[in-house]
């Protein structure tokens, strides 16, 4: 690799080694908790798994995977 994109590089990790620890602090916490999906009230659970296929839905019940979107409008979700 060229020698200005490794300098360059190690000034950006020295740099955000601090806020990077504290990102992946929070990160672990996180997933010490499980989904947040599994706090939400029964009726923005419904809203939120309305427009999935059976296979996402049944997924989405058995709390123990990941489920990650993107939402393009706060409507988007709620109208699903």
């Amino acid at each position: 690799m060229h020698p200005r994109v490794l300098e360059v590089t190690d000034r950006l990790i020295a740099r955000s080694r601090a806020t990077r620890e504290r990102y992946l602090a929070m990160i672990h916490a996180a997933a010490s908790e499980g989904p947040q999906r599994g706090k939400l009230q029964c009726a923005n659970f419904a809203h939120g798994v309305a427009g999935c296929g059976s296979d996402d839905k049944q997924t989405l019940r058995l709390m123990n995977a990941a489920n990650v979107a993107i939402v393009s409008a706060y409507n988007d979700m709620l109208s699903a």
